[in-house]
């Protein structure tokens, strides 16, 4: 049998090989999602947003497309919008500063990404010692906390004991603080037992402790705020009553027509072992229907006794027997209705 010619071998590879090349030439180019900021750095203030503009590299629609944010305590996604071949998403900056990265996909395109940085804001607008970052900036986050601080601290004079860390009315309003700025997933839910589930939205500025000053949130040291309070303990998780009043709440009247459910009432009783107190102003309550105003305080220990917390109405405590304790412009202990200074700014 005759062997075939060499020559003949060679048309054939290259006959194969251009028709390989001619089907890969007309094979679809996979598109590719092309993405704009016009900025790639924001403070993290927990309120600055921004625009990220998404287009296909040819034209084709961008049904399906999807952003993520690797790390949403750095840069949130708030929303996004589609127009056929664009989107457009908004994205809010956290109030941790870092890197934060957002990946963007779509069906039938290569994913892409891009890093955009968040950079520390220590700002303090009110140059009362609560930095920017702290203060609740959007009006429903401001009415979430609210509707969570109230409850919380509701709550606790229905349980047959309080939470174990509840000894004296500023531990009260440091619990419900706390306890309102968290994450109420599940597994909180759980932990607290509330008597009723909360109708409060959530708050989306930030959740506790996930903050540049992580659990210590009380300011405990007058002055403004600056980078060094980070660091130098001005903030701390535990403050007093009077530490509470000083440093971490305003004056907004002596009548409590100024007051909104959430603010506090402060007393001081000169001589006393405690001299300050403190009393929540929770108005109508989240967990029985009427339309009485209410206040709860923990009384503070007393000798042998621990203490308890009591629910008064307005109208028993204008009346109350020792008129030390009634919040009337004329009574000198009376030292007036106070907001938080994470709420300045909720007039």
């Amino acid at each position: 049998m005759r062997s075939v010619p060499r020559w003949t071998a060679v048309l054939a590879v290259l006959a194969v090989g251009a028709v390989v090349c001619a089907f890969r030439l007309h094979l679809p180019t996979r598109a590719r999602l092309l993405a704009a900021v016009p900025q790639e750095n924001l403070p993290a203030d927990g309120f600055t947003a921004i625009r990220l503009s998404i287009h296909s590299s040819d034209g084709r629609d961008l049904r399906g497309v999807q952003v993520e944010s690797e790390n949403p305590r750095q840069l949130a996604m708030e929303s996004l919008t589609t127009n056929s071949n664009s989107a457009v998403a908004e994205l809010r900056a956290g109030v941790l500063p870092g890197q934060a990265l957002v990946r963007i996909t779509a069906p039938g395109f290569a994913p892409t990404e891009l890093t955009l940085k968040t950079d520390p804001d220590n700002n303090d607008s009110m140059g009362d010692g609560t930095p920017d970052f702290l203060r609740l900036h959007d009006p429903a986050d401001r009415l979430a906390f609210r509707q969570w601080f109230t409850l919380l601290a509701e709550a606790q004079f229905y349980r047959e004991k309080p939470q174990s860390e509840i000894d004296d009315c500023a531990a009260l309003l440091r619990f419900a603080y706390r306890e309102a700025l968290r994450d109420h997933d599940s597994e909180w839910t759980k932990a607290m037992a509330s008597p009723v589930p909360s109708t409060a939205g959530e708050i989306k500025q930030y959740h506790y402790p996930f903050t540049p000053l992580g659990a210590e949130i009380f300011r405990v040291r007058g002055g403004s705020f600056s980078a060094n309070d980070l660091r130098d303990g001005a903030f701390a998780q535990f403050a007093n009553a009077e530490t509470l009043w000083r440093d971490n709440t305003y004056l907004v009247g002596h009548s409590l027509t100024r007051a909104r459910p959430g603010d506090l009432l402060f007393f001081r009783q000169e001589g006393a072992d405690m001299p300050f107190h403190a009393m929540i102003y929770i108005g109508r309550s989240q967990i029985e229907p009427g339309t009485q105003q209410y206040v709860v305080y923990h009384t503070g220990p007393d000798g042998d006794s621990q203490g308890i917390i009591k629910r008064l109405s307005l109208a028993e405590l204008m009346d109350f027997p020792d008129p030390r304790w009634r919040p009337q412009a004329s009574n000198p202990t009376f030292l007036g209705v106070y907001r938080w200074n994470i709420l300045r700014g909720d007039q």
